[in-house]
C-alpha cells in the first residue's frame, strides 16, 4: 500500500504534508548556502595552556572544558577550529586572539 493510501486512511492531508516537506527542504537549502567561516587556532611554543584557555573563554565565550579541550587539540594536532560563523562576526574575535599573542586566522 502506497504512502498516499496509508495517509488517506489515517486521515492525514497528503497535500499539506507535501507542502510542509517542500518548505523544510527549501529552508535546509538556504541554511546550507550560508557561507560559514572558521577561526583556526595554531600551536606555538610561546603561550601557556592557562593563557590560551583564558583567552578562548573571554574572546570566544568557550566554557572552561571547551577551552581546555581546544588547547589540547592545538598542542597535539597543531591546530584547531575554535569558532565558526559568518566572516564579519568572526573578524573581531580573531583580532582579539591575535592581540592576545595567539596565532589564528579565519578560513
Amino acid at each position: 500500500m502506497g504512502c498516499r493510501k496509508i495517509c488517506k486512511l489515517e486521515g492525514i492531508n497528503w497535500n499539506m504534508m507535501s507542502t510542509r516537506e517542500e518548505i523544510s527542504e527549501e529552508l535546509l537549502l538556504e541554511e546550507e548556502t550560508v557561507q560559514q567561516n572558521e577561526i583556526v587556532l595554531f600551536n606555538d611554543e610561546v603561550n601557556t595552556f592557562d593563557h590560551v584557555i583564558n583567552t578562548l573563554m573571554s574572546v570566544c565565550e568557550h566554557s572552561p572544558e571547551q577551552a581546555e579541550q581546544c588547547s589540547l587539540i592545538v598542542h597535539y594536532k597543531g591546530k584547531c577550529t575554535v569558532k565558526t560563523g559568518e566572516y564579519e562576526e568572526l573578524k573581531p574575535q580573531c583580532s582579539k586572539l591575535l592581540q592576545a599573542g595567539l596565532s589564528a586566522e579565519i578560513v
